[in-house]
């Protein structure tokens, strides 16, 4: 983005928020930081912020304080201990309002409304074809075609050390083997022509998903609409049904989308653009990073890399640089050290904001002692990260240790505010309603991903470069980027 149109953006929201009117505020809701929340990623600077902001209202205000945002009230919780009160109340907080008019902005098709009946029961209905026993030919499918793209670009070349870009490396196979898994394949080939080219295109338009998640008028983000309306026609009806092997969870959207006259098939497609930016936008940005944070950490890396190994011995799975690795749902599963690895580099990296918005006016019991007066419209909002980074909660909270979350042998879960144990101490995937529907899928493919490139390939950092950092501008809204990508070594391993 120019600096010209910044300093527009800069200029012109401001104005529009002092013509938006705010309510009256009760004297008995939490205290009220009068102004603007400049949550719009880079052009105005909040992401860079966030967790400062909010750790120094904390501290001013208490565990719970009110901002007023563009003529609405923004109550944030900061205290761990009362998000259980908060995620219970799925009838009069609601999630999908708020989601749903976003999603529509970002990636455009019409809001999900009583114009298509039944539509969004079915969508809803649609996303448990990504859990439980659905989960198994999902995974085995990944299997697949990661082992298919990782082969064909990785594996048949020299054992000599090569030098490459890691979020670069981990972006382009993530993004193709994805692509296969859940829409197919096309009809002569076994991968698609152009993957490049809607690669670079998905990249383009993930850099400005944090200003139309903040519903910046698309016009004004450059190219950006043709950006989007190029990756939106890729998935047409009359294309995508002419892919083989996709996935039943796509082909159930499809079905669907089918039965809406009303409909358009541009609409049908935006939907299905929306299913691939919500299966990499974060995937990727994980998998980075606990990549970054294994090969910085050489022992854990190793510890990591031998109980795979040991996974493997122990069932009987075979594999060498001429023999694909098969890892099942119950293979992955065994895999505790590595999933605490991904489960630390999730708490370093990741700055979801849980939001809530009030469908009536009611007291918002908070604990046995507080409750807060919320009207209609306004909004609550959770914000995990500081949670993550709390030294009470989480000893030495901005170091990665691959086996915080083992204890014993066994997956720990009892982590302690204020001497109670928490309910909720880990929340890279929302919660409640609003919990990510794909997230046993997601870590499913983030320990394939690691046990590929384990198993296949020697790893290094390349001297010289500083710590990888994260891009703060997409706070509050998933698995942060890094600032810049990271130079490595890898060579094949003699399996």
């Amino acid at each position: 983005m120019s600096p010209l149109l910044l300093l527009v953006l800069g200029l012109l929201l401001p104005l529009l928020l002092l013509v938006l009117r705010g309510r009256t505020r009760r004297e008995d809701e939490p205290p009220l930081i009068k102004g603007w929340i400049p949550f719009i990623g880079k052009a105005l600077e909040f992401g860079k912020d966030a967790h400062k902001f909010l750790k120094e209202h904390k501290r001013k205000f208490g565990d719970v304080f009110t901002v007023q945002i563009a003529g609405k009230y923004m109550t944030f919780i900061m205290d761990p201990l009362l998000y259980p009160n908060i995620i219970k109340q799925g009838r009069q907080l609601d999630f999908h309002e708020f989601s749903n008019r976003v999603a529509s902005f970002a990636f455009g098709y019409p809001p999900v409304t009583s114009k298509f009946p039944g539509l969004k029961e079915q969508i809803t209905r649609g996303f448990i074809l990504l859990q439980g026993d659905n989960l198994t030919p999902l995974t085995e499918s990944m299997m697949g075609n990661l082992m298919l793209v990782f082969r064909q670009d990785y594996l048949d070349q020299e054992s000599s050390w090569k030098t490459a870009y890691m979020y670069k490396l981990c972006n382009s196979i993530m993004f193709e083997a994805t692509f296969l898994t859940m829409y197919g394949k096309p009809p002569s080939a076994s991968r698609h022509s152009g993957m490049s080219v809607l690669e670079t295109d998905f990249i383009k338009f993930d850099k400005m998903f944090p200003l139309l998640v903040a519903q910046i008028p698309i016009w004004l983000l450059g190219r950006t609409r043709a950006i989007r309306e190029r990756l939106i026609n890729y998935f047409l009806p009359h294309q995508m049904s002419c892919w083989s092997h996709s996935s039943e969870f796509i082909r159930t959207r499809f079905e669907m989308f089918e039965q809406y006259d009303t409909l358009r098939d541009f609409d049908k497609a935006a939907h299905h653009f929306a299913i691939l930016w919500a299966s990499l936008g974060n995937t990727v940005p994980a998998i980075f990073w606990v990549t970054y944070y294994l090969v910085s950490h050489p022992e854990a890396l190793q510890f990591v890399r031998r109980e795979l190994e040991d996974v493997l011995r122990l069932s009987g799975v075979e594999f060498s640089r001429d023999k694909d690795v098969m890892l099942t749902p119950a293979h992955l599963e065994k895999l505790l050290y590595m999933e605490s690895a991904i489960e630390e580099s999730l708490r370093l990296c990741s700055a979801s904001m849980n939001i809530r918005v009030a469908q009536e006016d009611f007291s918002l019991r908070l604990d046995a002692e507080r409750s807060a007066a919320v009207r209609k419209g306004d909004i609550i909002a959770l914000y995990p990260q500081a949670m993550h980074l709390d030294p009470e909660i989480y000893e030495d909270p901005q170091t990665f240790r691959f086996d915080r979350y083992v204890q014993n042998g066994q997956k720990k879960t009892n982590f302690y505010k204020r001497g109670q144990k928490l309910k909720h101490y880990l929340m890279p995937f929302g919660s409640g309603a609003s919990k990510c529907p794909g997230r046993f899928f997601a870590i499913n493919e983030i320990k394939q991903f690691l046990s590929v490139i384990l198993l296949y390939l020697d790893l290094e950092l390349e001297e010289g470069q500083s710590k990888a950092t994260l891009d703060l501008s997409r706070a509050g809204l998933g698995v942060m980027l890094p600032a810049e990508d990271v130079r490595f070594r890898y060579r094949l391993r003699p399996v």
